[in-house]
């Protein structure tokens, strides 16, 4: 018997042998089909639960707050707590114009160039928070500092609606 073992073993090829240690190492490891089989009853309700409205019946819209003015810092009565966002920093800065120009032309500038902007004269500038765009206004001189005016404040619904372009 033995003998027979003996060449049994010699003509199993290498890749056989492997694949009997492996599905003996999972058998031994309580590991069968069932996984494959779960896995495949699964992957089978995934594509063809698209077209079941039962699925979708269980799905609802996430509720979208608004925060206005008068939605407080107190936490109660599902207000938004605003007091967790009030120190959160962010850059504000003023546009005053901007242009595009060749690397050739750039290269070229040195003191007492001039950069022609699409903007008038006179015309309000930009106020960009963290890049967008929440205001118009005019500078002024304040205690010898330059500061400026707002002249004219984006309403939040038309912030909203620019951002979605």
């Amino acid at each position: 018997m033995a003998d027979d073992d003996k060449k049994d073993d010699q003509e199993l090829s290498e890749d056989e042998k492997l694949a009997a240690e492996w599905e003996a190492a999972m058998g031994e490891s309580g590991d069968d089909d069932s996984r494959e089989d779960e896995w495949a009853a699964a992957m089978a309700e995934a594509e063809g639960g698209g077209d079941d409205d039962s699925n979708h019946d269980n799905v609802r819209a996430a509720p979208m707050e608004e925060f206005g003015p008068d939605s407080g810092s107190t936490g109660e009565g599902g207000a938004p707590d605003m007091d967790v966002i009030m120190d959160i920093p962010v850059t504000i800065s003023m546009e005053v114009g901007n242009t595009q120009i060749p690397i050739r032309n750039l290269l070229q500038l040195n003191q007492g160039s001039v950069i022609e902007l699409d903007r008038l004269a006179g015309e309000p500038l930009d106020v960009l928070v963290n890049g967008t765009l929440i205001a118009h206004g005019e500078v002024v001189m304040v205690n010898e500092k330059f500061g400026i005016r707002l002249t004219d404040v984006i309403s939040p619904g038309e912030r909203i609606r620019r951002l979605q372009k």
